[in-house]
């Protein structure tokens, strides 16, 4: 068999995450970097493949796979549970489970010391009491930094002798294939049979237990957050028990506490039982966690992040007042700062809870009481209950919000809820006494509080378009807002940024190549845009190749683990499409595959700086044959902009102006550096300028423009496109109707049209220089400060033919 089926935590590291899984090499490091980790063996992936192949499992599975709808629920459980139940009725092969019992009959003997006597080896196991140990499922595509599956899989504490552990062992094995687990794969971009390991670990018969969060996953703080119970913790994962809840700073100093009601704790008896008791109700109120175990705890936690340079969720137990580490994965669920969208509401609080996942919403109430009532549930519901079970996780989609009685906000459905992005509340212990269904109620997910009524709807009403000259578009990244900005009636799509389908998938385009799957690539991308065509039926449809900067995608599986000291001037756009010309034709046929169909797209290409650029991009697309879909090129960098005319006479059909990289590059500020935001400004002179030039030389050649730049969706620069002669402009959905109705008014002129001398003083006046009329335009351009009022001069707001530009 050879060592690689069975692998001892001294053998592991991170790197070792598709022989071990995620959690068993997550444990080799730990207990390699002398954290307090108890022993363990953990049974490979090699040994899960190598029993689907002994059993003839593999091919039986896979055709079962490829037939589930995993959003019609009943097919998907029904399916998932054919599948498990192939693998727990199937045999282990004798020489593999020969290797686990042998493994395990190691535990607690010192191997080395008993090298040279074979006979005190033997009385020692022959003499010895099998041990309690734990056994926990470790998938390959599980603790990832951009894809929690954390739960998803099996884990069973307190087992003990040989047929229960081959038994538990086989029933991991077969909890990857749960429906939730195929749910979350699926969705996440993860095809195929994913590996998955079994770790089998001395058993901590824990006094007390909990999570640690290195950062505050509802403040999106570096606080440390940590969660305890009485007894084992397996009470919290499931929600089960509330726990006590303890907020602490990065000097250890305690600044915020909720000790909870705790009422039960899962305890192993003498016999070796897993048993839920009852707490006195003093023990039940009490502290579970001493002072100077939460500050050891927070050291760890401290240690742990700075060792995987990634904030952590971590796994605790205490015995004999002795820490151990049980698990520890990256914090998946941070995200960035609301940026003053949290509010405080008023009204009459209903109930109160933990805030488990930020965010406001209203709706109506749908009690669910087992998974029989699941069906109640209809977009924009609140779903209450007392704590869900990761089987919802595909009607938890739909709900508005969560509010759960029992659980903590490390209980795996709080997590998902904030993978989700949806509002949660959990462990409002009288919730289900004082809602009924149908009540009309509002989740405050930022404060922990549920409020009758509803609140004041913040978002914005999406409104169909005024008719307008100029093509009013939208931007649509994802297929989940398709829908939204189809309400708008819009004249199309002027933006799809392929980056959003790919971060969705949570795989890295390389790696895709390196495996030599770039057809699941090109698989993956059809299916997310051809969702997103189904809204625009008969519309043009505009896609930008994918524009992927090092510092942004770095947590997707397979992502290039370099990170460029300058990454906006980095390997992305076309330059990367061009080095990697598998991936750009995948992107590119999966367009073609489309348009095949009927719909009407073009593609264009981000960050060009030169003429062979576009020429190389031409001979691709001819070399692919695509003769139905639109050439087009981003104008965001200067030397686009200089070069237009040159790019024009590549037979491009449209270009697109990107503001954003347009503005960064020209004016050298980092659009995302909050020190220089002040002085970046699309309206500056030099950006117009180009912009002008630009849509002139378009426009003589016959070549359609549009912007699709956050610039677009604001007035100021809305006057200045439509005076230029733009043919479209592309606006975020909640902006259409109001930038469609002014767009109306220009070319009606029902408002004044735009003056040359106001952009002109706003430009001199930024310089600080009185407003005069300016001599003459010298046809020559000068570096002076003449050159500098002539720039200022209103003659000369359409650039010139000897303009630099030029």
């Amino acid at each position: 068999m050879g060592d690689k089926y069975i692998a001892w935590l001294s053998d592991l590291s991170k790197k070792n995450l598709n022989l071990a899984g995620g959690k068993g090499a997550n444990l080799g490091e730990m207990f390699n970097s002398k954290f307090p980790v108890p022993q363990a063996f953990v049974v490979t992936t090699d040994s899960f493949f190598y029993f689907l192949k002994q059993a003839k499992l593999e091919d039986k599975i896979k055709t079962i796979i490829n037939t589930i709808d995993v959003d019609k629920t009943d097919d998907l459980t029904k399916k998932a549970k054919e599948i498990r139940n192939l693998i727990i009725n199937a045999e282990m092969p004798k020489n593999l489970e020969e290797e686990i019992l042998e493994a395990y009959d190691h535990f607690n003997i010192d191997l080395d010391s008993m090298k040279g006597s074979p006979d005190a080896l033997a009385i020692l196991k022959s003499a010895r009491e099998p041990i309690f140990v734990s056994v926990r499922s470790s998938a390959t595509a599980e603790d990832l930094a951009d894809a929690s599956f954390a739960g998803q899989q099996s884990s069973f504490i307190n087992i003990k002798g040989n047929p229960e552990l081959i038994q538990k062992v086989k029933e991991c094995f077969a909890s990857i294939f749960t429906a939730r687990s195929i749910f979350y794969r699926k969705k996440k971009g993860f095809e195929g049979i994913v590996g998955i390991a079994a770790i089998v670990q001395k058993m901590i018969n824990s006094d007390k237990s909990g999570v640690i969060f290195s950062n505050n996953p509802i403040k999106n703080n570096n606080e440390i957050l940590i969660e305890a119970v009485f007894g084992q913790g397996e009470g919290i994962v499931s929600g089960k028990i509330k726990p006590d809840q303890h907020t602490l700073t990065r000097e250890m100093e305690i600044i915020d506490e909720k000790i909870s009601n705790k009422k039960l704790a899962i305890v192993r008896t003498a016999g070796g039982e897993t048993k839920t008791i009852q707490l006195t109700p003093e023990k039940s109120s009490s502290r579970v966690l001493k002072t100077y175990e939460l500050k050891q705890l927070a050291e760890y936690a401290i240690k742990l992040e700075k060792h995987y340079d990634k904030p952590q969720d971590i796994e605790f137990a205490i015995e004999n007042e002795d820490i151990y580490i049980l698990q520890t994965r990256p914090i998946t669920t941070l995200k960035k700062q609301s940026n003053g969208k949290e509010a405080d509401l008023d009204g009459q609080v209903l109930t109160e809870g933990m805030a488990a996942s930020p965010g406001i919403a209203s709706g109506v109430v749908k009690i669910i009481n087992s998974m029989d009532d699941l069906g109640k549930i209809k977009q924009g519901d609140i779903l209450v209950t007392t704590m869900t079970n990761p089987d919802m996780v595909v009607t938890m989609q739909k709900a508005a919000a969560i509010l759960t009685s029992e659980g903590g906000i490390t209980a795996h459905a709080a997590i998902v809820s904030r993978e989700m992005g949806i509002p949660a509340v959990v462990g409002a212990q009288n919730a289900l006494e004082v809602l009924k269904d149908g009540d009309e109620i509002t989740v405050d997910g930022f404060h922990g509080k549920i409020f009758a009524g509803k609140a004041e709807n913040k978002s914005v009403e999406i409104l169909p378009i005024v008719e307008t000259k100029i093509k009013i578009k939208v931007m649509v990244d994802l297929p989940q807002f398709a829908e939204r900005a189809a309400k708008t009636k819009a004249d199309g799509i002027g933006l799809i940024r392929l980056e959003g389908l790919i971060a969705t998938a949570g795989k890295h385009p390389v790696a895709y190549e390196k495996e030599n799957k770039l057809e699941e690539y090109q698989a993956m991308l059809k299916e997310g845009l051809g969702k997103i065509a189904e809204t625009f039926v008969g519309k043009p449809i505009w896609i930008r190749s994918s524009d992927i900067r090092s510092d942004e995608y770095a947590n997707l599986e397979g992502a290039p683990k370099k990170i460029e000291k300058n990454p906006m001037l980095g390997d992305h756009g076309i330059r990367f499409s061009l080095k990697h010309p598998g991936i750009f034709k995948a992107e590119l046929l999966a367009v073609k595959e489309l348009a095949d169909k009927g719909h009407k797209f073009g593609i264009m290409f981000p960050q060009i700086i030169s003429v062979e650029e576009v020429k190389q991009a031409r001979k691709i697309f001819n070399e692919l044959k695509i003769d139905n879909v639109q050439f087009g090129v981003m104008i965001e960098t200067p030397a686009a902009a200089i070069l237009i005319k040159d790019i024009c006479r590549e037979g491009i059909d449209f270009i697109s102006f990107g503001t954003n990289d347009l503005t960064q590059y020209t004016l050298a500020i980092d659009r995302g550096n909050e020190e220089v935001q002040d002085i970046y400004n699309e309206m500056n002179w030099a950006i117009l300028k180009q912009i002008s030039r630009v849509i002139r030389e378009c426009k003589a050649q016959g070549i359609e423009t549009s912007i699709c730049g956050q610039a677009g969706s604001k007035k100021e620069m809305v006057k200045f496109l439509v005076q230029q002669g733009i043919d479209s402009i592309s606006v975020n959905a909640d902006v259409a109707k109001e930038i469609s109705e002014y767009v109306h008014q220009l070319e009606t002129g029902t408002v004044e049209p735009i003056d040359n001398k106001e952009s002109i003083k706003e430009e001199i006046q930024e310089r600080k220089q009185p407003i005069e009329e300016p001599k003459k335009e010298n046809p020559e351009p000068v570096v002076t400060t003449e050159a500098t009022k002539k720039e200022s001069n209103p003659e000369t707001k359409q650039p010139k033919k000897e303009d630099i530009f030029n």
